[in-house]
């Protein structure tokens, strides 16, 4: 996959990327604070299992307690 992510534009609190003939929205938070349009950007992104383990034991726990006869 050659596709780059480039910044297009920014609109209020979102960054518009391009990624090929995609264009999404992404929060302006979550991207560094030097970012300008037309840099390209590269993600980074993992599954966090551990974290993914704890949220489901909390929802499993919650909802044993909550349809416990």
């Amino acid at each position: 996959m050659n596709e780059m992510c480039i910044i297009d534009r920014f609109e209020g609190d979102y960054a518009v990327i391009e990624f090929g003939r995609i264009t999404f929205n992404f929060p302006r938070t979550l991207l560094p604070k030097d970012l300008k349009e037309g840099d390209v950007i590269k993600f980074d992104v993992r599954i966090d299992s551990e974290e993914t383990l704890k949220r489901s034991q909390k929802i499993k726990r919650l909802a044993d307690e909550l349809f416990r006869e």
